[in-house]
């Protein structure tokens, strides 16, 4: 079964600056079927929220934790919820 979800995740590392958040957008168009959007936090993290199939969503969190992101990425905390709606689309914000 793959119901839709929503993943919200934070990545820590050098993820500002360096085309993460494009990347990111870039990566959840290819993959399809994803709306959300990836937002620079103050604190030097990138926050992504993702909603789809959980098996695309999976694959948006593979990417983020292996070494083909732009930037480096010293971890990824995610936490997994139902969708709430309300996006047109991948967006950076």
């Amino acid at each position: 079964m793959n119901e839709d979800v929503r993943m919200t995740a934070w990545v820590r590392g050098r993820v500002q600056g360096v085309g993460f958040r494009w990347f990111t957008r870039e990566n959840a168009l290819e993959i399809g079927g994803l709306c959300g959007f990836a937002l620079n936090l103050d604190d030097g993290r990138v926050q992504v929220v993702a909603e789809g199939q959980r098996e695309n969503c999976h694959r948006l969190l593979d990417w983020m934790q292996s070494s083909d992101t732009p930037g480096r990425v010293d971890g990824v905390t995610e936490i997994w919820g139902v969708p709430r709606g309300g996006y047109a689309g991948f967006a950076i914000r």
